[in-house]
Protein backbone atom coordinates (compact mmCIF):
# COMPACT_ATOMS: atom_id res chain seq x y z
CA UNK A 1 0.00 0.00 0.00
CA UNK A 2 1.45 3.31 -1.01
CA UNK A 3 0.88 5.82 1.98
CA UNK A 4 2.13 9.11 3.03
CA UNK A 5 4.79 9.13 5.86
CA UNK A 6 2.64 10.84 7.76
CA UNK A 7 0.58 8.89 10.25
CA UNK A 8 -2.21 11.63 11.35
CA UNK A 9 -5.53 10.28 9.65
CA UNK A 10 -8.66 12.84 9.87
CA UNK A 11 -12.01 11.98 11.16
CA UNK A 12 -13.11 12.33 7.48
CA UNK A 13 -10.49 10.21 5.58
CA UNK A 14 -11.58 7.66 8.53
CA UNK A 15 -14.93 7.48 7.59
CA UNK A 16 -14.60 6.95 3.92
CA UNK A 17 -12.41 4.23 4.64
CA UNK A 18 -14.96 2.45 7.45
CA UNK A 19 -17.95 3.24 6.06
CA UNK A 20 -18.15 4.98 2.68
CA UNK A 21 -15.97 3.20 0.77
CA UNK A 22 -17.98 -0.48 1.11
CA UNK A 23 -21.41 2.31 -0.04
CA UNK A 24 -19.28 3.16 -2.71
CA UNK A 25 -18.35 -0.02 -3.89
CA UNK A 26 -21.80 -1.32 -4.39
CA UNK A 27 -23.13 1.37 -6.34
CA UNK A 28 -19.74 2.49 -8.08
CA UNK A 29 -21.82 1.71 -11.33
CA UNK A 30 -24.03 4.87 -11.09
CA UNK A 31 -21.28 6.87 -8.99
CA UNK A 32 -17.96 6.26 -12.28
CA UNK A 33 -20.51 5.53 -15.01
CA UNK A 34 -24.15 7.26 -14.14
CA UNK A 35 -22.94 10.58 -13.26
CA UNK A 36 -19.75 10.47 -15.85
CA UNK A 37 -21.81 13.43 -17.82
CA UNK A 38 -19.88 16.28 -15.65
CA UNK A 39 -16.40 14.52 -16.41
CA UNK A 40 -16.95 13.99 -19.73
CA UNK A 41 -17.78 17.31 -20.66
CA UNK A 42 -14.90 19.33 -19.63
CA UNK A 43 -12.53 16.24 -20.44
CA UNK A 44 -13.43 16.27 -24.19
CA UNK A 45 -12.88 19.95 -24.27
CA UNK A 46 -9.65 19.73 -22.21
CA UNK A 47 -6.19 19.93 -24.31
CA UNK A 48 -3.49 17.64 -22.43
CA UNK A 49 -0.84 18.26 -24.75
CA UNK A 50 2.10 15.29 -24.86
CA UNK A 51 4.24 14.68 -22.12
CA UNK A 52 2.07 16.03 -20.19
CA UNK A 53 2.55 15.28 -16.02
CA UNK A 54 -0.69 15.22 -14.32
CA UNK A 55 -1.99 15.16 -10.70
CA UNK A 56 -5.63 13.37 -10.49
CA UNK A 57 -6.92 13.94 -7.17
CA UNK A 58 -9.45 12.00 -5.28
CA UNK A 59 -9.63 9.51 -8.05
CA UNK A 60 -11.65 6.99 -6.82
CA UNK A 61 -11.50 3.86 -9.26
CA UNK A 62 -8.96 5.38 -11.53
CA UNK A 63 -11.62 6.07 -14.34
CA UNK A 64 -10.55 9.41 -15.17
CA UNK A 65 -6.74 9.09 -14.21
CA UNK A 66 -6.60 6.31 -16.94
CA UNK A 67 -8.27 8.84 -19.25
CA UNK A 68 -6.11 11.28 -18.91
CA UNK A 69 -2.97 8.94 -19.06
CA UNK A 70 -4.31 8.03 -22.60
CA UNK A 71 -4.30 11.80 -23.44
CA UNK A 72 -0.77 12.75 -22.03
CA UNK A 73 0.58 9.52 -24.17
CA UNK A 74 3.41 7.10 -23.32
CA UNK A 75 5.62 10.37 -22.71
CA UNK A 76 3.86 11.45 -19.92
CA UNK A 77 2.83 10.71 -16.67
CA UNK A 78 -0.43 10.42 -14.52
CA UNK A 79 -0.47 10.73 -10.55
CA UNK A 80 -3.90 9.42 -9.56
CA UNK A 81 -4.42 10.02 -5.78
CA UNK A 82 -7.23 9.09 -2.96
CA UNK A 83 -7.64 7.89 0.18
CA UNK A 84 -9.01 4.71 -0.39
CA UNK A 85 -6.75 2.08 -1.14
CA UNK A 86 -9.36 -0.11 -2.61
CA UNK A 87 -10.16 2.14 -4.98
CA UNK A 88 -6.98 2.39 -6.35
CA UNK A 89 -6.22 -1.26 -6.31
CA UNK A 90 -9.17 -1.48 -8.97
CA UNK A 91 -7.47 1.29 -11.16
CA UNK A 92 -4.19 -0.34 -11.10
CA UNK A 93 -6.00 -3.52 -12.20
CA UNK A 94 -7.81 -1.13 -14.84
CA UNK A 95 -4.38 0.55 -15.90
CA UNK A 96 -2.90 -3.01 -15.94
CA UNK A 97 -5.39 -4.19 -18.09
CA UNK A 98 -5.30 -1.00 -20.81
CA UNK A 99 -1.45 -1.72 -21.43
CA UNK A 100 -1.27 1.46 -19.27
CA UNK A 101 2.48 2.48 -18.32
CA UNK A 102 2.37 6.16 -17.09
CA UNK A 103 -0.39 6.12 -14.33
CA UNK A 104 0.40 4.89 -11.00
CA UNK A 105 -1.93 5.19 -8.16
CA UNK A 106 -1.22 6.23 -3.86
CA UNK A 107 -3.38 6.50 -1.49
CA UNK A 108 -2.71 9.05 0.58
CA UNK A 109 -4.44 12.85 2.34
CA UNK A 110 -3.91 15.64 -0.46
CA UNK A 111 -3.53 18.04 2.16
CA UNK A 112 -0.37 16.21 4.02
CA UNK A 113 1.16 14.98 0.80
CA UNK A 114 4.67 16.18 0.58
CA UNK A 115 4.41 17.23 -3.09
CA UNK A 116 6.93 18.96 -5.72
CA UNK A 117 6.31 21.19 -8.09
CA UNK A 118 6.40 19.13 -10.66
CA UNK A 119 2.95 18.61 -12.52
CA UNK A 120 1.80 20.48 -15.28
CA UNK A 121 -2.01 19.96 -14.53
CA UNK A 122 -4.14 19.15 -11.56
CA UNK A 123 -7.68 17.38 -12.24
CA UNK A 124 -10.63 16.52 -9.63
CA UNK A 125 -13.71 14.75 -10.09
CA UNK A 126 -15.78 15.18 -7.44
CA UNK A 127 -13.05 15.32 -4.87
CA UNK A 128 -12.15 18.94 -3.67
CA UNK A 129 -15.39 19.40 -1.95
CA UNK A 130 -14.72 16.41 0.95
CA UNK A 131 -11.22 18.63 2.30
CA UNK A 132 -10.99 18.88 6.20
CA UNK A 133 -9.65 22.10 5.56
CA UNK A 134 -9.96 23.24 1.52
CA UNK A 135 -7.63 26.15 1.60
CA UNK A 136 -4.96 23.93 3.16
CA UNK A 137 -5.48 21.31 0.10
CA UNK A 138 -5.59 23.98 -2.25
CA UNK A 139 -2.31 25.32 -1.31
CA UNK A 140 -0.63 22.28 -1.14
CA UNK A 141 -1.65 21.21 -5.19
CA UNK A 142 -0.69 24.74 -5.91
CA UNK A 143 3.15 23.09 -4.50
CA UNK A 144 2.44 20.10 -6.55
CA UNK A 145 2.22 22.60 -9.75
CA UNK A 146 5.27 24.12 -11.94
CA UNK A 147 4.67 27.54 -11.88
CA UNK A 148 1.88 27.59 -14.63
CA UNK A 149 0.79 24.78 -14.01
CA UNK A 150 -3.16 24.50 -14.19
CA UNK A 151 -6.07 23.31 -11.82
CA UNK A 152 -9.12 22.07 -13.71
CA UNK A 153 -11.96 20.77 -10.82
CA UNK A 154 -15.53 19.45 -10.70
CA UNK A 155 -17.52 20.17 -7.82
CA UNK A 156 -22.00 20.51 -7.77
CA UNK A 157 -23.33 23.41 -7.58
CA UNK A 158 -26.54 24.21 -5.36
CA UNK A 159 -28.61 20.79 -4.01
CA UNK A 160 -31.92 23.18 -5.48
CA UNK A 161 -30.25 22.94 -9.04
CA UNK A 162 -29.54 19.31 -8.14
CA UNK A 163 -33.27 17.13 -8.00
CA UNK A 164 -31.43 14.03 -8.33
CA UNK A 165 -29.89 14.88 -4.63
CA UNK A 166 -32.53 17.16 -3.48
CA UNK A 167 -35.68 15.35 -4.28
CA UNK A 168 -34.88 12.32 -2.07
CA UNK A 169 -33.68 13.91 0.68
CA UNK A 170 -36.63 15.65 0.89
CA UNK A 171 -38.73 12.16 0.79
CA UNK A 172 -36.47 10.96 3.67
CA UNK A 173 -37.13 14.23 5.65
CA UNK A 174 -41.10 13.85 5.45
CA UNK A 175 -40.10 10.89 7.87
CA UNK A 176 -36.77 11.60 9.72
CA UNK A 177 -35.16 14.69 11.61
CA UNK A 178 -32.48 16.29 9.83
CA UNK A 179 -28.72 15.09 11.11
CA UNK A 180 -27.54 16.49 14.23
CA UNK A 181 -24.71 18.47 14.61
CA UNK A 182 -22.46 15.50 16.03
CA UNK A 183 -23.40 13.60 12.93
CA UNK A 184 -20.36 11.81 10.94
CA UNK A 185 -19.76 12.90 7.74
CA UNK A 186 -17.34 12.44 4.36
CA UNK A 187 -16.37 16.19 5.06
CA UNK A 188 -17.84 19.69 4.81
CA UNK A 189 -20.22 17.90 2.04
CA UNK A 190 -21.08 17.93 -1.34
CA UNK A 191 -22.60 21.10 -2.05
CA UNK A 192 -19.33 23.06 0.16
CA UNK A 193 -18.19 24.46 -3.01
CA UNK A 194 -21.60 25.44 -4.60
CA UNK A 195 -20.61 29.41 -3.98
CA UNK A 196 -17.97 30.99 -6.62
CA UNK A 197 -17.38 33.69 -4.38
CA UNK A 198 -16.23 31.35 -1.44
CA UNK A 199 -14.38 28.66 -4.12
CA UNK A 200 -12.63 32.07 -5.71
CA UNK A 201 -11.22 33.55 -2.36
CA UNK A 202 -10.43 30.07 -1.13
CA UNK A 203 -8.12 29.93 -4.68
CA UNK A 204 -6.85 33.46 -4.37
CA UNK A 205 -5.81 32.86 -0.70
CA UNK A 206 -3.94 29.19 -2.30
CA UNK A 207 -2.29 31.26 -4.67
CA UNK A 208 -3.65 31.11 -7.46
CA UNK A 209 -5.00 33.10 -10.37
CA UNK A 210 -7.43 33.64 -13.62
CA UNK A 211 -10.59 31.66 -11.83
CA UNK A 212 -12.81 30.48 -13.71
CA UNK A 213 -16.21 28.96 -13.46
CA UNK A 214 -18.26 27.17 -16.14
CA UNK A 215 -21.37 25.78 -15.50
CA UNK A 216 -22.47 22.26 -16.70
CA UNK A 217 -25.97 20.78 -16.67
CA UNK A 218 -27.12 17.30 -18.00
CA UNK A 219 -28.72 13.85 -17.22
CA UNK A 220 -27.50 11.47 -14.55
CA UNK A 221 -28.39 7.75 -14.28
CA UNK A 222 -28.86 7.26 -11.09
CA UNK A 223 -30.17 3.67 -11.02
CA UNK A 224 -31.00 1.24 -13.71
CA UNK A 225 -34.07 0.35 -12.15
CA UNK A 226 -36.57 2.53 -9.61
CA UNK A 227 -35.25 -0.51 -6.94
CA UNK A 228 -31.68 0.33 -7.66
CA UNK A 229 -32.00 3.97 -7.48
CA UNK A 230 -33.91 3.87 -4.41
CA UNK A 231 -31.49 1.58 -2.61
CA UNK A 232 -28.55 3.95 -3.75
CA UNK A 233 -30.45 7.22 -2.15
CA UNK A 234 -30.61 5.24 0.85
CA UNK A 235 -26.89 4.37 1.23
CA UNK A 236 -25.65 7.65 -0.05
CA UNK A 237 -25.54 10.73 -0.74
CA UNK A 238 -27.79 13.93 1.43
CA UNK A 239 -31.14 11.35 2.02
CA UNK A 240 -28.43 8.71 2.96
CA UNK A 241 -27.29 10.42 5.51
CA UNK A 242 -30.24 11.49 6.92
CA UNK A 243 -31.43 7.79 7.09
CA UNK A 244 -27.62 6.93 8.55
CA UNK A 245 -28.01 9.18 11.16
CA UNK A 246 -31.63 8.62 12.36
CA UNK A 247 -30.89 4.87 13.22
CA UNK A 248 -33.16 3.05 14.80
CA UNK A 249 -36.00 5.00 13.63
CA UNK A 250 -35.02 4.71 10.32
CA UNK A 251 -34.58 1.03 10.23
CA UNK A 252 -38.39 1.36 11.94
CA UNK A 253 -39.57 3.07 9.26
CA UNK A 254 -37.56 1.73 6.15
CA UNK A 255 -41.16 -0.09 4.25
CA UNK A 256 -42.58 3.34 4.13
CA UNK A 257 -39.27 5.55 3.24
CA UNK A 258 -38.91 2.90 0.33
CA UNK A 259 -42.42 3.19 -0.74
CA UNK A 260 -42.42 6.89 -1.17
CA UNK A 261 -39.14 7.04 -2.37
CA UNK A 262 -40.03 4.93 -5.23
CA UNK A 263 -43.15 6.90 -5.62
CA UNK A 264 -41.06 9.92 -6.44
CA UNK A 265 -38.38 8.34 -8.59
CA UNK A 266 -40.66 6.57 -11.03
CA UNK A 267 -41.63 9.52 -12.87
CA UNK A 268 -38.00 10.04 -14.17
CA UNK A 269 -37.72 6.14 -15.94
CA UNK A 270 -36.49 6.15 -18.67
CA UNK A 271 -36.06 3.08 -20.85
CA UNK A 272 -35.74 1.09 -17.43
CA UNK A 273 -33.48 3.44 -16.41
CA UNK A 274 -33.69 7.03 -13.53
CA UNK A 275 -32.30 9.47 -15.22
CA UNK A 276 -32.70 13.04 -13.55
CA UNK A 277 -31.44 16.36 -13.86
CA UNK A 278 -27.89 17.44 -12.08
CA UNK A 279 -25.66 20.59 -11.98
CA UNK A 280 -21.87 21.32 -11.35
CA UNK A 281 -19.25 23.59 -11.81
CA UNK A 282 -16.16 23.13 -13.77
CA UNK A 283 -13.67 25.07 -12.28
CA UNK A 284 -10.35 26.38 -13.37
CA UNK A 285 -7.09 28.24 -12.44
CA UNK A 286 -3.36 28.70 -12.52
CA UNK A 287 -0.36 28.89 -10.62
CA UNK A 288 1.17 31.88 -11.34
CA UNK A 289 4.37 32.13 -13.22
CA UNK A 290 7.70 32.56 -11.48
Amino acid sequence: MNTTTDQHVSEYVAFWNDTLAEKFERFQEILMNGLSYHSRVPLEKLDVPAGSRILDVGCGWGDTAIELACKTGPQGQVLGMDCVEPFLEEGRYRAAQNGLGNVRFVAADVERYPFEPRYDLCFSRFGMMFFEHPVVAMRNINKALRPGGELMFIVWRDIEDNPWLGLPKQVVLDFLPPPGEDARTCGPGPFSMANPDVVGQQLEIAGFEAIEFERNDGPVEVGDSVENAMRFQLALGPAGEVFREAGEEAERQRPQIEEALRDALAPYEQEGKIVMGSSSWTITARKPEA
